[in-house]
């Protein structure tokens, strides 16, 4: 069932466990989430950044979509459509057409410009049964052209971003976009338990790729409920999908033909799902 992400991280945040956000590019990714998720029988969130929403089409194309995948697999847990990163006036359009989440991210602007923004957002968003994210401070890396070197958010100012009315929160607590360098430091548990107890709600952790099992397993016991996977999925992708062509299997019989030439990295992709449901400790969590 198509639904807001509120509950669902509500139930996530009181029992211990993350939902999963998965960053969806096209049919293929869709399905594959979908599919996965529902036979390990957990809600999901599927988002889509800007960019992504462009290359697919616009808003409507995405939020369309997944509802209508959703209806013909004949999905039955719940599935929240999702606006990652969003603009003042992306996540205005979101609302419009159909999407059942966005995260305005205003985290660039100055404080006082963010936290009006966001209450706007949020008034919109609310009156149409759409749950809100909304960030503090940045989350390090690049995503859609927007760069930050990750600084750790100030407790004060999420805080005051939670008082905005919002349903869950992102803050920097040493995450990144992207693939993880070498000399990464990693999570910086003392902040994101500081942050916790300010703000009492579900807590997002971005660029989900690429963070030990153990850092996971500890945010979730810190009180992150949403944790964002996209990179790890598009690695996969490309890498099966190198594979195929690599052994020459587009150039067997009909192996050019889309159905075929994308299965491999389709298939892949619903393994790292797998992968981080199990990681999350969300697996059948939609009946109970």
């Amino acid at each position: 069932m198509l639904v807001n992400a509120k509950e669902m991280l509500d139930k996530a945040y009181e029992n211990g466990y993350a939902i999963a956000h998965f960053n969806t590019n096209n049919l293929e990714w869709t399905r594959a989430i979908l599919e996965a998720c529902e036979q390990k029988q957990t809600a999901v969130i599927i988002a889509a950044s800007e960019g992504a929403n462009k290359y697919m089409g616009g808003y409507k194309v995405v939020a369309d979509l997944v509802k209508n995948l959703h209806d013909s697999l004949d999905i039955t847990v719940p599935v929240a459509i999702h606006l990652d990163h969003g603009t003042y006036e992306g996540a205005k359009a979101c609302i419009e057409a159909g999407f059942t989440s966005v995260m305005f991210d205003g985290s660039s602007l100055p404080l006082e410009e963010n936290l009006e923004k966001t209450r706007e957002i949020v008034e919109l968003a609310h009156a149409k049964g759409i749950s809100v994210e909304a960030e503090v401070g940045g989350i390090g890396g690049e995503e859609d052209g927007v760069t930050s070197a990750g600084e750790l958010a100030d407790v004060d100012e999420c805080k005051k971003l939670a008082s905005c009315g919002i349903d869950f929160i992102a803050a920097g607590i040493g995450n990144i976009h992207g693939v993880y360098p070498a000399d990464w430091q990693g999570l910086n548990f003392d902040r994101l338990s500081e942050i916790s107890d300010a703000v009492n709600m579900p807590i997002v952790l971005h660029g989900g790729t690429g963070i030990p099992e153990d850092q996971i397993k500890k945010a979730i016991e810190l009180g992150v409920s949403k944790i964002n996977v996209n990179t790890e999925c598009q690695l996969a992708f490309a890498k099966a999908t190198r594979e195929y062509i690599e052994a020459g299997k587009d150039k067997e019989g009909k192996g050019f033909d889309p159905r075929k030439l994308l299965a491999p990295g389709t298939n892949a992709i619903k393994e790292v799902v797998y992968q981080k449901l199990d990681m999350f400790g969300s697996e059948g969590s939609a009946n109970k």
